[in-house]
């Protein structure tokens, strides 16, 4: 048998061993999946039919069923969702709004993508579901017609649930889906921050500004799952998608996904030692329990307290062969390609935060900064209503469920 196919049927072996030995501050096993947007072909792949807790990359699949529902003329981008009591309750990350507060849906997919606002979230899913149960069962649904053969959603923000699972390949697979499906609505995947009232707030997704060409998708962490990732980037216009699941940090992951999508726009030199994996809805899934984390990344040996933006952390036991310094500690910075080409710095501003607010489209509410203490309503100017992801207003064509978000202006630094 040639070593390549035995390198392949030992993958899971090797796999499962550095899943079950993962613990406190020692290496474990991630997953990580690599392909191509336009063909779903596999470029690298290590644990990717693994179940994982998603976290909030979860909201992928909220924003798939939200789109969905748009298409299908359920709703409208200009659609007014109301803020529940269920909402309020919902733990951070959160917008904080308070109860009876509406917002259309297409500020409403922004703070979601943006701000990971978990209250946002159930705003969407009863507002668009009906219920939490009802909009878990479309969500499940779409999973189902994609072919997501290893998920299951509980509920549309990814806080931790019984049964509520994912895998790489599975959220690949919603990634593409999501850049073929709805190619019009690819603004959401790449807004780069959001600006509600006095209040500026950054994507957690640490490639956007930092990663040539990096255009989504969506961050996601748990203490049981780790820091997760669904990262895309586009060169000479071809587009990769890489996900990562269990990350030791906010750097980590970003630093992962960007060697991953280097590797593919490289061609990865040694690709013909590589066996060939075929297309990712070709991945055979493996039958096993989700690794659980909460003792690695949130116990107490932890340098800082774990949280969605963590961006610097020190790493531990990492490969110094795939990791500059391989085992320093690291920021974003230090991240560059073998020829130096690429670096990821500090974040360049490309295009000027996206306004968001609540109440009706045409009529935007006054806004309250609502992080932390109380503070004075301040009014948003009127020219913020209805800006695009681009800074200007989206050309209106006469039906509320025709509003899309205008798709970014990227600088030469970002391409």
């Amino acid at each position: 048998m040639p070593f390549s196919s035995l390198r392949h049927l030992a993958l899971p072996v090797l796999a499962a061993a550095a899943l079950a030995t993962a613990g406190p501050g020692r290496a474990h096993a991630e997953a990580l999946l690599l392909i191509e947007a336009s063909t779903g072909k596999v470029l690298h792949a290590e644990n990717a039919t693994y179940p994982w807790y998603p976290a909030s990359v979860t909201k992928l699949m909220t924003l798939y069923t939200t789109l969905k529902a748009i298409r299908d003329r359920k709703i409208g981008y200009d659609t007014l969702l109301t803020v529940s009591k269920n909402a309020v309750a919902q733990q951070p990350t959160k917008m904080g709004f308070k109860l009876g507060t509406t917002v259309t849906v297409d500020n409403a997919l922004k703070m979601l993508m943006v701000k990971s606002a978990n209250d946002v979230a159930v705003t969407i899913a009863e507002g668009v579901g009906g219920s939490l149960e009802g909009f878990a069962d479309m969500m499940n649904a779409n999973a189902r017609r994609l072919g997501m053969t290893q998920s299951h959603f509980i509920n549309p923000n990814g806080l931790p649930a019984e049964n509520h699972v994912s895998s790489a390949r599975d959220l690949a697979l919603l990634a593409r889906a999501l850049i073929t499906d709805f190619p019009q609505d690819d603004a959401y995947l790449h807004v780069h921050a959001i600006r509600y009232g006095n209040r500026v707030m950054r994507n957690y997704n640490g490639l956007l500004d930092r990663y040539p060409g990096a255009d989504g998708m969506k961050t996601g962490f748990i203490c049981a799952s780790g820091y997760n990732l669904v990262a895309s980037a586009t060169r000479n216009g071809r587009r990769l998608i890489a996900v990562v699941l269990g990350s030791y940090s906010g750097a980590t992951r970003a630093q992962k996904a960007a060697q991953l999508l280097e590797r593919g726009f490289d061609g990865g030199g040694l690709s013909w030692l590589t066996p060939q994996l075929g297309t990712v809805e070709k991945l055979a899934p493996v039958d096993a329990a989700p690794p659980n984390l909460r003792d690695e990344m949130c116990g107490g040996h932890r340098r800082k307290p774990p949280s969605e933006d963590n961006q610097e952390e020190e790493v531990e036991n990492v490969d110094a062969s795939a990791t500059p310094g391989g085992g320093q500690a690291f920021m974003l910075s230090n991240l560059k390609q073998a020829s130096g080409k690429y670096v990821l710095g500090p974040p360049v501003e490309t295009v000027p935060p996206v306004a968001v607010f609540t109440g009706p489209a045409n009529a935007p509410d006054p806004v309250v900064a609502t992080s932390g203490p109380a503070k004075k309503k301040k009014k948003v100017a009127s020219k913020q209503n209805g800006e695009s992801a681009s800074g200007d207003k989206p050309k209106n064509t006469g039906t509320s469920a025709a509003k899309k978000p205008a798709k970014p202006k990227v600088s030469s630094a970002a391409q």
